[in-house]
């Protein structure tokens, strides 16, 4: 039975701002620990063992994705499809695991911390949040998350005190990865049925996973990039300054991204029944309300960075604040892809458009990567960064121009500006009046929400009037629960 898309989305954005709200506590206390030049060994060694993750997942978790959101409706075929792709998952991830620590038992440099930051591989071999994912049952990964990161944010304030704690703070994070993983299997026998899976059904789901894995080598490589290209062109702590400031871009970009983790299941089971009608709905309503989202988002961030990083990051970081500046853009060009590409390309199997929009972000950035970095060093990484993410959104707004209702979309977009300029005008009187203190940042988001809402209130946007009825019809149920009781 099909979950609402509400409720999902209620629980995805509640893990998202989790994930945000978390990094906000540890991030200036680790900052200020660890230094940059911590901070920088730490995100340089897990940028090389991400290549290793991608490399063994090969694309299954988003193909698992889509194949159990297929099947879900009946359980034999559910668990047959969920144990071939995970023993598949287990013996690719296998062989980028043993290659992993080949290639560690000659390299010097952070050998240590490479061989801890391993776990990570043994965490994504056991993954399966796929399966939820796929089933939109979005509550237990939730829960899962909400624990661990908690479990885990006390051990760092705990444990974590000098510079020299870097591979403490290092294991904790492994602990937390490794902790996620495993716990979801504790629901497994309530949700599958046993099964025998033969070897066809095993290497079925080679070819078509291998197919989406090109375009997620291209975009997660691109990605990791940044840090190992700067870590190799410039220095450690320059790679500190741009983690830092990508940490807190990225940890806005999930909240904005939410809806696209939650339609895709939803948009590839209607595929299934083949309601093409039903999915350009959703797919247009998704892009307004995105964008919605996104941009005050990226004014936001661009507007109250010179007050935020001084007072989050402590002294020495000053850096981050153009670096976040520069990288703002990203929050509307990759919520824009989310929803083009995730939501749409992948669930109607348009994968070889999906691909070609991936690959020319990842040549774009290589190539400016290569050409900024060396004269401009982190800053040179954001911008070859923001012009890659507009490649991908721009390929994929032409490959699905014919279903994109531009009328309406470029309506919206009209008042999302509008009420931005008047936000960003506020945000940036306030920040100049008061100086760079948590007070300052907490005036600032409070007066910017309220100037957003307000102007879209009056100019009657569309997305708007459907979360205040939303709202309205939530509270309307919690009022009636307490009233009856």
């Amino acid at each position: 039975m099909a979950k609402s898309i509400f409720k999902n989305l209620s629980y995805n954005v509640l893990l998202q701002i989790v994930l945000l709200i978390l990094p906000m506590i540890s991030l200036p206390y680790v900052s200020r620990v660890l230094g940059a030049e911590g901070i920088g060994a730490y995100s340089y060694t897990l940028s090389i063992t991400q290549y290793f993750i991608i490399l063994g997942t090969i694309g299954l978790a988003l193909y698992g994705n889509r194949q159990i959101a297929y099947v879900r409706d009946d359980v034999h075929k559910m668990s047959t499809t969920f144990w071939s792709i995970f023993i598949l998952r287990v013996a690719t991830t296998s062989v980028a695991l043993i290659v992993y620590y080949i290639v560690f038992a000659v390299v010097e440099n952070y050998r240590l911390l490479q061989i801890i930051q391993s776990v990570h591989i043994v965490a994504a071999m056991i993954d399966i949040s796929w399966l939820y994912v796929g089933m939109e049952d979005f509550k237990r990964i939730v829960t899962r998350n909400l624990i661990v990161k908690l479990g885990g944010l006390a051990m760092i304030f705990w444990l974590i005190k000098k510079p020299e704690d870097l591979t403490l703070y290092t294991l904790i994070n492994v602990g937390m990865s490794f902790g996620s993983s495993l716990i979801m299997w504790v629901y497994v026998p309530k949700i599958l049925v046993k099964v025998k899976v033969e070897k066809e059904h095993i290497f079925e789901h080679l070819k078509p996973a291998i197919q989406l894995f090109i375009p997620q080598i291209a975009s997660q490589v691109y990605v990791l990039l940044d840090k190992t290209m700067i870590g190799l062109l410039s220095t450690i702590e320059q790679v500190g300054f741009y983690s830092q400031a990508e940490r807190i871009v990225k940890a806005v970009l999930e909240l904005v991204t939410a809806l696209g983790t939650v339609m895709l299941p939803r948009m590839s089971n209607i595929f299934a029944r083949g309601d093409h009608s039903k999915m350009r709905s959703y797919f247009n309503t998704s892009l307004a309300a995105v964008s919605f989202i996104a941009i005050p988002m990226c004014v936001g961030i661009a507007s109250v960075s010179f007050e935020f990083v001084p007072w989050f990051f402590g002294p020495g970081y000053e850096q981050v604040i153009n670096i976040m500046i520069v990288l703002s853009p990203i929050l509307i060009f990759i919520a824009l892809s989310s929803v083009m590409g995730i939501q749409y390309l992948l669930p109607t199997n348009r994968v070889h458009e999906f691909t070609i929009s991936i690959v020319s972000g990842a040549v774009v950035n290589v190539i400016l990567n290569s050409l900024l970095i060396p004269q401009f060093q982190a800053i040179g990484a954001a911008i070859g960064t923001i012009a890659a993410e507009f490649s991908v959104m721009a390929f994929q707004a032409y490959f699905l121009r014919d279903t994109i209702d531009i009328k309406r979309y470029l309506s919206a977009l009209t008042k999302y500006v509008i009420a931005s300029i008047l936000m960003f005008g506020t945000v940036r009187f306030i920040g100049m009046n008061y100086g760079p203190r948590i007070s300052t940042t907490l005036i600032q988001a409070g007066a910017g929400v309220v100037i957003y809402f307000v102007t879209l209130t009056i100019l009657k946007d569309e997305t708007n009037q459907r979360l205040i009825g939303i709202i309205t019809t939530q509270f309307g149920k919690l009022k009636s629960i307490f009233v009856s009781k």
